[in-house]
């Protein structure tokens, strides 16, 4: 299922890093054979997974299976590598808007050049937010949360008992 042939966009998963992930089975399989399995998965491919997000594989089983199928199986994975898909299609918008390439289909439905300006900008916040998610570390999460020479005990109140 984690292959990249199996995957449904020109995204390579192993030029990423998986954020969360959920596999779903359908027919006769034990939910102790499939919790084992993505564990072994998870550590034996540890780099392809982000250390900051535990537990972040979910799997779900149903007894009755398709019909005609004796088993089968649905993987969704949230990956790092979608930035490169979203990168391929904005070089590819910018170059179709430099040269409004198909815009006035847009404008005369009522669409204003500035929606494009904005959904491109979307876009590219959405391409660094996947790249700082793919470059983040545990020990970045804590240096946010706590500051160098700053100690864990500070957050903590407490209540006077009276």
């Amino acid at each position: 299922m984690f292959d990249a042939r199996n995957m449904m966009c020109a995204a390579d998963p192993r030029h990423g890093r998986y954020l969360t992930a959920a596999s779903l089975y359908r027919g006769r399989i034990g939910c102790k054979e499939v919790d084992e399995q993505m564990l072994n998965v998870q550590n034996k491919n540890s780099s392809y997974f982000v250390e900051w997000i535990p537990n972040n594989i979910k799997s779900s089983m149903c007894d009755i299976p398709h019909k005609g199928l004796k088993m089968s199986g649905t993987f969704l994975g949230n990956n790092t590598a979608i930035s490169d898909v979203f990168k391929r299609v904005g070089d590819q918008f910018t170059a179709m808007f430099r040269r409004k390439a198909f815009l006035h289909w847009y404008t005369a439905e009522g669409m204003d050049e500035l929606e494009f300006t904005e959904a491109e900008s979307n876009m590219n916040d959405l391409i660094s937010e996947y790249q700082q998610y793919q470059d983040a570390t545990i020990e970045d999460e804590f240096e946010d949360e706590y500051p160098p020479g700053a100690a864990m005990e500070d957050d903590i109140e407490v209540e006077d008992m009276e």
